[in-house]
């Protein structure tokens, strides 16, 4: 009996680890701040592009040294156009001489703006163009895609509402 016991507590506990709600500490977590990130996430999408469903993986590197995005964007038939299958391929790294993340897609490089972010909301700029991601919970999240001429304001080409699958 008292073996049972002990190994429903351990299983408990080991059940309570795995969970994606246990707090990070980003001080001894490289990854702390993007690791809500991690897993396999279904979204719907919105923008110039039209509507989309999209399907993306989050994965850490085996070696650890980044986190690796893939998406497939599913876009309707509208006005016209044909419908569109999209796919693309990102990551996420710690830049060490610039202390911040850096999330890269195609060819562009957008860094964390610790001065903007807070844990719920990460801003990464790019210059004249920004991706944000407002955490709802662990389990969703919304990302934005704005960009902004010089001296004009910002406007939202795109937006994904993704919530987790695994």
């Amino acid at each position: 009996m008292v073996k049972a016991w002990l190994a429903l507590v351990m299983l408990a506990t080991l059940s309570a680890c795995a969970t994606h709600d246990s707090p990070v500490n980003p001080a001894t977590d490289r990854w702390g701040r993007v690791r809500f990130l991690l897993g396999t996430w279904a979204g719907e999408a919105s923008g110039d592009s039209g509507k989309a469903t999209v399907k993306r993986t989050y994965t850490l590197a085996p070696d650890g040294q980044f986190i690796n995005e893939q998406s497939t964007m599913r876009f309707e038939a509208t006005n016209g156009r044909k419908p569109e299958i999209r796919h693309q391929t990102g990551s996420i790294t710690y830049d060490k001489d610039r202390k911040t993340f850096m999330l890269r897609l195609g060819v562009q490089s957008y860094a964390l703006n610790t001065d903007k972010s807070m844990a719920e909301y990460l801003i990464f700029d790019a210059g004249t163009a920004h991706a944000s991601y407002d955490v709802i919970s662990p389990n969703e999240f919304v990302e934005i895609l704005e960009v902004a001429e010089p001296g004009k304001a910002w406007v939202e080409r795109g937006r994904i509402h993704f919530r987790r699958k695994k």
